[in-house]
C-alpha cells in the first residue's frame, strides 16, 4: 500500500512550484510543465523519493535513531509541532539557534536551565526571591521554553532531519553537513537539491502541502518506532526504551490481532459445525432409504 498516493498530492497542492522568473535551474528535472506562469512539479517523481525518504527514516528509527523536525515558517509551525509530538520526536518551529548541532553541549546546559527554572513557584511566593527577581526569571523562562520547548528531551544529536524549507533553514543544513547528519527536505522550485540527501519534489509554502508531507515523515518514523520494538537492533546505535505512548499503540495493535485470530478460529468451527450437520443429514438419509428398501 501506497504511503501517500498522487490524488492527496493533487488535492494538498504538492505539485504546485514558484513563479517561473523564480527558480533554481538544478530543479529542471523535477518540473513536469508550466501554466500561467508557475511551474508544475512532476509528483510521479515526488511520489517515488518519498517512497525512498519514507524507507530511510523507517530504517533510521528502528535502529535507534530519532528525527528533528524542523519548519520555522508559519505554514509550518503548527504541522511540525503536532506531528512532532504525536511519534514523540524533537522539533524546531521557531527561530533557529545557532550551534544547536554543533555546539550541542552548550544547548543542553540551557536545556538544564530551562527546567530548574520549571521547579521554582512564581505564584506561591515560597521560592526566596523577590517579585522583580521573580518577573525576570519567568522572563527567562518563557523566552527559553519558545526556543527549546521542542527538544527538551531531545539527549544526543539526531540521526536525520525532516527540513521545510531548505532556503529558510540554510542554518541547520549547513550545521547537519558539518556533522554529516542526513536532510530529508521538501524541495520547491526556487531550491537546491545538492544541499538534501533525501529530496521530496514539493511546494514549500501551501499549508496542505507541508501537513501532507510532515505527516507521512512522522508515519515512517512511527513504523520505525514499532518495528524497533519488534526486532532489537543490531548495529552502531543502541535502541532506546519504547516510550509510554508506544507501548500502548504496540499493546492496541497485538489486541486487534487476538481479535481477529478469534473471529477466524470462530468463522472455522462455525463452517466445520456446519459440514457436520450437513453430513449427519445425508447419513440420516441414507440410513432412511436403507430401512425403506429393507422393508420394502
Amino acid at each position: 500500500m501506497a504511503v501517500v498516493t498522487i490524488r492527496q498530492m493533487l488535492d494538498s497542492g504538492v505539485h504546485f512550484g514558484h513563479q517561473t522568473r523564480r527558480w533554481n535551474p538544478k530543479m529542471k528535472r523535477f518540473i513536469f510543465t508550466e501554466r500561467s506562469g508557475i511551474y508544475i512539479i512532476d509528483l510521479q517523481q515526488s511520489l517515488r523519493y518519498i517512497d525512498e525518504a519514507y524507507a530511510f527514516v523507517k530504517q533510521t528509527v528502528a535502529r535507534g535513531g530519532n528525527v528533528l523536525f524542523v519548519g520555522t515558517k508559519k505554514q509550518a509551525q503548527e504541522a511540525i509541532a503536532e506531528q512532532a509530538d504525536r511519534v514523540n520526536q524533537p522539533y524546531v518551529n521557531q527561530r533557529w539557534l545557532g550551534g544547536l548541532l554543533t555546539n550541542f553541549q552548550t544547548v543542553t546546559g540551557r536545556l538544564e536551565r530551562m527546567k530548574e527554572l520549571e521547579q521554582l513557584d512564581f505564584e506561591g511566593g515560597t521560592s526566596g526571591f523577590t517579585k522583580k527577581e521573580l518577573l525576570l526569571k519567568k522572563r527567562e523562562l518563557e523566552k527559553l521554553q519558545k526556543s527549546l520547548g521542542g527538544i527538551r528531551h531531545m539527549t544526543k544529536t539526531p540521526s536525520a532531519l525532516w527540513i521545510v524549507d531548505t532556503k529558510k533553514e540554510h542554518l541547520a543544513i549547513d550545521e547537519a553537513q558539518k556533522l554529516g547528519i542526513p536532510v530529508i527536505a521538501i524541495l520547491d522550485t526556487n531550491c537546491d537539491p545538492d544541499e538534501v540527501t533525501f529530496p521530496i519534489p514539493g511546494n514549500d509554502d501551501a499549508i496542505r502541502s507541508v501537513a501532507l508531507l510532515t505527516r507521512v515523515i512522522a508515519d515512517a518514523v512511527a513504523e520505525g518506532l514499532m518495528e524497533r520494538h519488534q526486532k532489537p537492533t543490531e548495529g552502531d546505535a543502541a535502541a532506546e526504551p519504547l516510550a509510554e505512548w508506544e507501548v500502548e499503540l504496540l499493546n492496541a495493535e497485538v489486541k486487534a490481532d487476538e481479535v481477529e485470530a478469534a473471529v477466524v478460529a470462530t468463522e472455522s468451527a462455525v463452517e466445520a459445525a456446519i459440514e457436520s450437520a450437513e453430513g449427519a443429514a445425508e447419513v440420516a438419509e441414507a440410513a432412511a432409504e436403507a430401512i425403506e428398501e429393507a422393508a420394502e
